[in-house]
Formats: structure tokens, C-alpha cells, sequence
């Protein structure tokens, strides 16, 4: 298990993510909410719950197919979230877990939780596998 500070993406950096643990069967992070994470009503905007089910998911399917032999990289093909209760404040807990993952594909699940440990999104990421060979290296 790797420790991770962040994704090394300036647009992870902007919205606050934070990965705790990640490896290629699960990754951890904490999002804290604040007004730039808010929509015009003051509660967490869905496109950031998206881009936390995206990463989280990418980043573990990268170190999973990334460790393979023959190694390559991801790339999302599907994001399907949920919004399920509004956030004003506070800090998220997001944990992503493989469902399938296969030669071609892979399907992770994002649970994102509140501090009272209640589910306020959920979403699904498909993912498909690039081998080294497909590009080019």
C-alpha cells in the first residue's frame, strides 16, 4: 500500500483531494468541503462528487493494471454517479473497490460518506485497459 498526499493533478489539487491509501485493490481519500466546492445553493456541486468517483477509480485501476506485466495505463469510458444527500460542509471519505476486472476492462464502485458515516454518493467507473503495446511502448 502506497501512502499518497495526492494525484499529482492540479485539478485534484484545486478541488482538495486527498488520497489516504491507494492501492490496486483500494483506494482511500478525504475531500473537505468548502465554498469553492459549492453550487449557487450551497451545497456540494455533483461534478465534484464525479470527479472524486473518477479519480479514485482511475488511480486504482492504474496501479492494478499498471503492476501487470504487461503493464499500460487506463482510461475511463463510463462514470455513472449518484447524488443521495446535500453537503454544506464538513469532510468526505471516498473508497473506491474493484467489481470486475478483466483483459480489456475494469468496473469500480465509490462509496463517499459523510463524517456521520452516511453514504452521499455513489457512483461507478468503467475503465478500459491500454497495454504498453497499444502505446507504443
Amino acid at each position: 500500500m502506497t501512502d499518497t498526499p495526492s494525484t499529482g493533478s492540479s485539478f485534484d489539487d484545486v478541488l482538495g483531494l486527498e488520497l489516504t491509501s491507494a492501492d490496486g485493490d483500494r483506494v482511500t481519500a478525504r475531500l473537505p468541503v468548502g465554498p469553492h466546492l459549492q453550487q449557487p445553493y450551497g451545497i456540494v456541486h455533483g461534478g465534484v462528487y464525479c470527479s472524486v468517483v473518477e479519480t479514485t477509480a482511475s488511480v486504482g485501476g492504474a496501479l492494478w493494471f499498471g503492476g501487470r506485466s504487461e503493464g499500460g495505463h487506463v482510461v475511463g469510458v463510463s462514470n455513472h454517479t449518484n447524488f443521495l444527500r446535500a453537503v454544506r460542509e464538513g469532510v468526505l471519505d471516498v473508497e473506491a473497490t474493484p467489481v470486475h476486472r478483466g483483459r480489456t476492462q475494469q468496473l469500480w464502485q465509490v462509496a463517499v460518506t459523510d463524517e456521520a458515516g452516511k453514504l452521499v454518493a455513489r457512483g461507478e467507473v468503467r475503465l478500459a485497459n491500454i497495454s504498453a503495446e497499444q502505446i507504443g511502448g
